[in-house]
């Protein structure tokens, strides 16, 4: 997934992500601008996938 569709679907990717993850917050999928490997080594942190693992869970969804 790239930087221009996560951007385009991130509230639909962020819903999809919290219902799987409940231990996701708001706080850690809040997608600000320049801070996207800030925000993925949060989500990474918490539920122990890498990065690829979690874009092809949510592409799968």
């Amino acid at each position: 997934m790239n930087e221009q569709t996560m951007k385009g679907n991130w509230n639909e990717m962020k819903g999809k992500l919290k219902q799987k993850y409940a231990d996701l917050t708001d706080d850690d999928l809040t997608y600000a601008e320049g801070k996207q490997d800030e925000m993925w080594g949060k989500i990474q942190q918490k539920v122990g996938k890498t990065k690829d693992e979690i874009n092809k869970e949510i592409d799968d969804m």
